[in-house]
């Protein structure tokens, strides 16, 4: 049975996990957690793998040139260069405040991309 090292980052201790996965790649267990979280996250990451993204939208009349974005939950990993593809297309109009969707539905994934700061008009 394929056992498959990872490094959990759940939270800051980094537990080193062994995932044991059957002939089919269905998860039997994991070791090495000190906490459930490790678990959830071993048995998810390796049947499916998600992750936040977070980058930049250009803005249009802002007092900065950019406002800082993330998805707002976890996107399926697969997703990620169709999710910055988009971002890099896509610019917003100041104001801009912090949790105000930039992007509804990033890459057809069912997640809104939203602002993590504000930024005001140019004055």
């Amino acid at each position: 049975m394929p056992i498959i090292e990872l490094t959990c980052i759940s939270c800051p201790l980094g537990c080193p996990l062994k995932v044991e996965t059957d002939e089919t790649g269905n998860v039997k267990g994991v070791t090495g957690n000190t906490c459930k979280r490790g678990e959830e996250y071993g048995k998810k990451e390796v049947s499916a793998p998600v992750r936040t993204v977070t980058s930049t939208v250009r803005l249009t009349g802002g007092a900065a040139p950019v406002v800082s974005v993330r998805t707002k939950t976890d996107i399926p990993k697969e997703k990620i260069f169709a999710c910055m593809a988009e971002i890099r297309k896509a610019s917003a109009a100041a104001p801009v405040h912090i949790g105000d969707v930039i992007l509804d539905n990033i890459a057809d994934t069912g997640v809104a991309l939203v602002a993590t700061a504000n930024v005001e008009k140019r004055a």
